[in-house]
């Protein structure tokens, strides 16, 4: 299934070799992803220390990837309580990321505009192809991917208590003529409760990605078991993440447990890097025009 993936994104011509790596590991804050409606949110996870080297490496590419040779449909999965895309509210204020001037941007591990600060953690270059499911898997240019995930400690930007004054981790970038962007973050830690991941949504454009209302699919891409256990017991201010990941399970996770083994792997990235170094990524987003 991996190298069938692998043939598919080379053929599509987004396939990445080596370079800066990408980090687009996905994790909630505390508490379960059931919905966007919270009134105030902030995660009990704080980022942990550790005594590990982070020199460890691991297999240049992981055993999961998009599966078989036809691209699919990109399954729906909730945005959690910690979008910033407008449709809830923190401490009483709305919370719209995607209305704020400098959001569009490729390297999402500082925060922008009036606020400042950056995330810590193994970088991760992710590469998104977004693709027409109705021609032929075909690129779709234009697009916009909103893309958001926690720290390594597994808070969120804009919610978790400690950092609610940051916007980091979040960014937008528009699809080129070939269908892709890409995204320069951390990897993401793994909180209580949760497989480690990260939260997209698409927009046929740039302008239409001001608004969560606008949206054309939301969704989540989950992280490779084997790249997840290497970066947690590697990399320093993980710690926290292997115990947590230790108790969950792609069957027991509430979001991707009633997905079928296709679409997990179709919404796995495909990793290639090391703990040392750093990781890049790529993935394809699918949907049907």
């Amino acid at each position: 299934m991996a190298h069938r993936a692998l043939e598919r994104r080379r053929m599509l011509g987004f396939f990445v070799s080596g370079g800066a790596a990408l980090v687009l590991g996905g994790c909630g804050g505390a508490g379960g992803e059931s919905g966007s409606d919270d009134t105030s949110a902030s995660s009990s996870d704080s980022t942990a220390g550790s005594t590990n080297s982070g020199t460890a490496t691991t297999d240049t590419s992981s055993t999961s990837g998009a599966s078989g040779s036809t691209c699919i449909v990109d399954p729906t999965e909730t945005e959690g309580p910690y979008p910033g895309d407008g449709s809830n509210r923190v401490n009483g204020s709305l919370v719209n990321v995607l209305a704020q001037s400098g959001v569009v941007r490729s390297d999402i591990r500082s925060s922008f505009g009036s606020l400042s600060g950056t995330a810590e953690g193994l970088p991760m270059t992710l590469k998104i192809a977004v693709v027409n499911v109705n021609n032929n898997c075909a690129p779709l240019t234009g697009y916009a991917v909103y893309l958001w995930h926690c720290t390594r400690g597994g808070e969120y930007s804009l919610y978790s208590s400690s950092i609610q004054n940051q916007n980091y981790l979040r960014g937008v970038q528009v699809t080129d003529s070939n269908g892709q962007c890409a995204f320069v973050s951390i990897f993401p830690g793994c909180y209580d409760g949760r497989w480690p991941h990260i939260h997209f949504e698409l927009y046929q454009s740039a302008n239409t990605a001001m608004s969560y209302s606008n949206k054309l699919l939301t969704s989540q891409m989950a992280m490779p078991m084997d790249i997840s256990r290497a970066v947690y017991a590697a990399v320093s201010g993980y710690s926290a993440s292997v115990s947590n990941l230790a108790r969950i399970s792609l069957a027991s996770d509430n979001v991707f447990s009633d997905n079928t083994s296709e679409q997990i792997a179709w919404q796995t990235p495909t990793f290639t890097g090391d703990t040392t170094n750093g990781y890049t990524a790529t993935i394809t987003i699918g949907i049907a025009v």
